[in-house]
């Protein structure tokens, strides 16, 4: 049976809800919110193989006045990307006091060829990805692995490879670290987390 798993933002007012099926790679498709830097609702569609690197994601956000999309698919030549844009993001943006989001999806798909992940920005479900995919529930405490993932920003979709560090702390404890950043993740016995200190919580069902 698929899994539905829901989590509340706690570093802004906001959720997500995916409904996924993790019994050969990962099938899932979810909807987030958030009102940061500005009000927006994103719905994504993501395909994993078994070796849970990632095929495809497929992501669509907007808001008032704006909507993008972006599909990203990874093939034995690379990744392709396709972006949509209607309205005007970088205007909503600049209404509310943000700097411009750019362009959605990136100019040199060349530059996401290490990536055999990709990242959702805010999305504890795509942390489970590298987790998953570099079995990092059987490796040694301490033992840190460095990944490098296609980075969805949102809300404007541009697309940047991003490196990153998962450390087993345990049975389920990870450490994240992007750049200067670092996290101690709560996890479930499958990978998915529970609790991301500084951006979310699970809500399961009592």
């Amino acid at each position: 049976m698929p899994k539905s798993l829901f989590w509340t933002r706690t570093d802004t007012a906001g959720s997500e809800h995916v409904v996924l099926d993790d019994r050969e790679g990962l099938t899932a498709q979810g909807v987030a919110l958030a009102v940061d830097p500005i009000p927006y609702t994103c719905r994504y569609r993501l395909t994993i193989a078994r070796d849970w690197s990632t095929n495809r994601l497929e992501v669509e956000a907007d808001g008032a006045g704006w909507a993008r999309s972006v599909r990203l698919e990874r093939g034995r030549d690379g990744w392709r990307v396709r972006t949509g844009e209607e309205g005007d993001l970088d205007a909503a943006l600049r209404a509310a006091g943000h700097p411009p989001a750019g362009l959605p999806g990136t100019d040199d798909p060349e530059r996401l060829a290490e990536a055999l992940d990709v990242d959702l920005g805010g999305s504890p479900l795509t942390n489970t990805l590298p987790i998953r995919r570099i079995g990092l529930g059987r490796l040694p405490a301490d033992l840190a692995t460095s990944v490098t993932v296609a980075w969805v920003l949102l809300p404007g979709l541009t697309v940047v490879p991003s490196e990153q560090v998962y450390t087993s702390l345990g049975p389920g404890r990870v450490r994240f670290a992007s750049g200067t950043f670092s996290a101690e993740l709560q996890v479930d016995p499958d990978g998915f987390v529970v609790r991301y200190p500084g951006l979310a919580e699970r809500a399961d069902p009592r």
